[in-house]
């Protein structure tokens, strides 16, 4: 694993140390890997979003779709 040293005010390291003792991180650096994943998923699903916003819509799931989905299951556990 690849390191980076960060500087921060006094106020920030403040502020990251009571959430390493309030949420239980093991240390500062944990709790910031912890808001870049958390940054990662949320473009990810952002980008899932747009993508979806963007593209043509689904046919309607209406009783029909459904009942078209419980015959699939039971012809998929029938084979089983």
């Amino acid at each position: 694993m690849s390191s980076m040293n960060i500087s921060l005010p006094e106020t920030l390291k403040s502020f990251v140390d009571d959430q390493v003792g309030q949420r239980g991180y093991g240390s500062g650096g944990e709790y910031v890997r912890d808001l870049i994943r958390k940054d990662q998923d949320r473009q990810q699903l952002r980008s899932m979003l747009l993508a979806g916003a963007h593209s043509e819509p689904a046919p309607p799931a209406d009783a029909a779709y459904f009942e078209r989905l419980r015959q699939q299951v039971v012809r998929t556990t029938q084979r089983k």
